[in-house]
Formats: C-alpha cells, sequence, structure tokens
C-alpha cells in the first residue's frame, strides 16, 4: 500500500494580515460603487440618443446593485449608516444564537463516529505511543510526573474508603486459594536457585551458636531434670555426666548435619518438594495455608508490624520519589521503556490498544459531543460583541467584498441588457 501524503497546509494569515486585505478588498468594492455613481452622472451629460440611454440605465443598475449589496453586506455586521433599521446589525444580535449554532455544527457535523472512527484508524494511537515510551529521553518527563503522583496516590489508598477496602482487601488476597499457588511458584523459584540451602546452613549456625552460648544454662537445666526423674543422689552421681553427653550428642548431631550430602539436609530438600508439590496439587493444604495467612494479617501484633513496615517503606519511597534520579523514577521509566518495546515488537498488542482506546473514545464521544458544543457557545458568549463582530467580518469580510463587486457589475450588465431587450420588444422605454 502506497502511504498517503497530505499537501502541506499554509500558515494561517495574522490579524493585521486580515484586516489589510480585507481594507484593500472594501477600497476596491468602494471605489466601484464610487466610480458607478459618478458614470450614472456622467451619463446624463451626454448628448441624448441610444447609446447614452443604455449607458444610464446600464450605471443606474450598477448603482442599485452595488447599494443593494452593500447594504446586504453591512447590515450582517452593524447597522448601515447607523439608521435604526430593522433586522439589521444581525452578527451582534443573533451572538448567542450563532454560538449554540456553531457549537452544534461542530459537535454533530465534525466530531461524528465516521469522522473520528476514520481520524482514530489513521492516527495508530499504539504506533504513537511505542514511539514515545520506547525513547527514554521522551518519556522521562512523563516518568517524572508519575513519581510526582505516586505520593498522593499512596494517600488516597490509604485515607477514606480506599484505605478501608485496602486493610479488608488484602487478608482476602493473601488468604485466597490462588496465593498458594503463587507461594509455591515463589518456593520453587527460591529452591531451584538453592537458596534453601542458605537457610539450613544459617538455622544450623544459629542453633550451634545457641547451644555454646547457652551451654552452662543447659547443663544447669539437665542436671535438675535428672535429679527431679531419678532422686538427689542419682542427680548428684551423674547429672553432670548426663548433661555433657546430651550436649555432645546434639553437637555431633549438628556437625554430621553441615556437610552438603547428610542424611538430614537430604532429608530436608524432599520435605521442601513434597510441601511445595502439595501447596499445587492439594486443596486441602492450600486452604489451611489460606486460613493461616488470613489469621496472621489479621493479628494485631501482625498488622502493627505490618503497619509501622508499611510507613517506613512509604516514607522511603516518597523520599526516593522526589528525587529525580531516585529508584523510583528510573523503575518507573524502565516499566515505560518496556511498555514501548512491547508494542512495538508486538502487533498483536498494538491493534487491541488501538481498538481499545477506540472502544473508549466512540463510547465517550456523545458525551464529549454535547459539552464540546457547550463549550463553544459559552467561548462565543462571553466574547465582547465586537470582538465577535470583528473576528467574523475578518475572516468573511473578504468574500463578502466580492458579493458587492459583483452585484454592482452584474447590475450593471444586467441593467443594460434589459434595457435593449424592452427597448427592442416595444421601442423606446423610460428606465
Amino acid at each position: 500500500m502506497q502511504p498517503r501524503f497530505d499537501a502541506p497546509s499554509l500558515p494561517p494569515e495574522s490579524e493585521e494580515q486580515l484586516r489589510l486585505s480585507l481594507a484593500r478588498h472594501r477600497g476596491v468594492a468602494t471605489g466601484l460603487l464610487v466610480g458607478m455613481g459618478a458614470l450614472t452622472l456622467l451619463a446624463y451629460r451626454l448628448p441624448e440618443g441610444y447609446a447614452t440611454d443604455l449607458l444610464q440605465a446600464s450605471a443606474k443598475a450598477g448603482l442599485v446593485g452595488g447599494l443593494a449589496d452593500w447594504f446586504a453586506v453591512t447590515a450582517l455586521f452593524r447597522r448601515p449608516l447607523g439608521l435604526p433599521i430593522p433586522h439589521t446589525a444581525i452578527i451582534p444580535h443573533q451572538k448567542n444564537r450563532l454560538g449554540h449554532g456553531l457549537g452544534r455544527f461542530v459537535a454533530n457535523h465534525v466530531f461524528t463516529e465516521a469522522e473520528v472512527g476514520r481520524v482514530l484508524a489513521r492516527l495508530d494511537l499504539g504506533g504513537i505511543l511505542a514511539g514515545f515510551l520506547g525513547d527514554r529521553q521522551a518519556s522521562r518527563p512523563a516518568a517524572l510526573a508519575a513519581a510526582a503522583m505516586l505520593p498522593r496516590l499512596l494517600t488516597s489508598m490509604e485515607d477514606g474508603r480506599a484505605g478501608r477496602a485496602w486493610r479488608l482487601l488484602v487478608p482476602r488476597l493473601a488468604g485466597g486459594p490462588g496465593m498458594a499457588v503463587v507461594l509455591a511458584r515463589a518456593l520453587r523459584a527460591f529452591v531451584a536457585g538453592g537458596r534453601h540451602r542458605e537457610v539450613f546452613d544459617l538455622a544450623v549456625r544459629e542453633i550451634k551458636s545457641l547451644l555454646a552460648e547457652k551451654e552452662s544454662q543447659l547443663r544447669a537445666a539437665i542436671a535438675a531434670r535428672v535429679r527431679e526423674e531419678g532422686g538427689a543422689l542419682v542427680g548428684w552421681l551423674a547429672g553432670a555426666t548426663i548433661a555433657r553427653r546430651v550436649l555432645h550428642a546434639l553437637n555431633a548431631e549438628l556437625e554430621k548435619v553441615e556437610p552438603s550430602d547428610s542424611d538430614l539436609r537430604a532429608a530436608f530438600e524432599a520435605w521442601v518438594h513434597q510441601e511445595i508439590d502439595r501447596l499445587e496439587n492439594d486443596p486441602e493444604r492450600a486452604a489451611a495455608v489460606g486460613r493461616a495467612m488470613r489469621g496472621a494479617l489479621r493479628h494485631p501484633a501482625v498488622a502493627a508490624w505490618l503497619g509501622d513496615a508499611w510507613s517506613r517503606l512509604r516514607a522511603a519511597i516518597e523520599a526516593d520519589a522526589a528525587r529525580p534520579d531516585g529508584r523510583v523514577v528510573e523503575a518507573i521509566a524502565g516499566a515505560l521503556a518496556n511498555a514501548g518495546h512491547l508494542l512495538a515488537e508486538d502487533e498483536t498488542a498494538r491493534q487491541r490498544l488501538n481498538r481499545g482506546a477506540e472502544g473508549v473514545l466512540m463510547a465517550l464521544l456523545p458525551s464529549a459531543r454535547t459539552r464540546l458544543a457547550e463549550f463553544i457557545a459559552g467561548v462565543v458568549r462571553s466574547w465582547d460583541t465586537a470582538t465577535v463582530v470583528e473576528k467574523i467580518e475578518l475572516r468573511v469580510g473578504r468574500d463578502l467584498q466580492y458579493v458587492r463587486m459583483n452585484g454592482t457589475l452584474v447590475g450593471f450588465l444586467v441593467g443594460g441588457a434589459l434595457y435593449a431587450l424592452l427597448t427592442g420588444l416595444f421601442g423606446r422605454v423610460a428606465f
């Protein structure tokens, strides 16, 4: 398909240029009218005869035609000669009706569904948006504006009905049946990266550290337990020995766990994979996890901790969003760029965006047309009457001066032709 190239539009004329052009054409039309009047007077000074009578008839008809068209053109904008003649100064007296009519015309005959659809089909909003978003420098102001709006958005999410709905919605979402699947996928990615081994190693190290730190207290507690169960004599004879052996056995078992090929570590990995599979495939386990998460999120202590964590996170986000080189701005800019690249590479996504935008605009078009008509009517109504008259006259007055010129010349020609016709039919006639 050959690309379509529209003809370049000429730059609009300034009001000063329009004013000069109107004055020039008005001078020509008025000069022609004055000339026709002078020709009429001259014709009565010529010797009598058919040619003189024909000239008189033509000049008088041209003068009358020119005066009639001058009256009609002038009556559109003002009272001719300032006389209070009815049905003159039409535009100043009908300004409000003119504004309503202009608004309805633009709304109903320019912004039609067919015209808007044709414009949108040529516009390709998806392609334009892809080019804009894909250019980081061009979309940078949009990222800055979005970051500046973020604090107000967060406030609106927390305050009033939105905040209450958000606080009710989060536990339901977290405890819903789909959350178990999300949790399972997150754990599977966690395990695939080997991070569960780090957690296991950390737990083993912490237990060993705790045992070493609390060794004396644990020995005393074990010895006391032995005395309680076996009596004072047994406790005195074997309490310390039993306590020492128990702690030694615990440390020995922990030492066995640390190697990467230990049986307990393998059992832990097998248990993790089993639990992930149950989260994905067992509805009862998914429901149990959901209930546990809902209960945890609704617990006052957890809610208070989450509230404090969110307050700190929000403060950090707002502080970072205020920085032009902050992470929030960069994250938004990156998201916009990714969206632009997606639209640029995916024709289907662009078409869906175009169809969606067209559907939204078409749904809003009836209301927009009404508002557009009201807006145009309000603008015209708010204009000063002299301003309205000047703006309209500057743009159509030049063509109206051609009406005056044509009326004068056509009157001259028709007057002569009519005189010649009547004379030919009836002989000498008064004209």
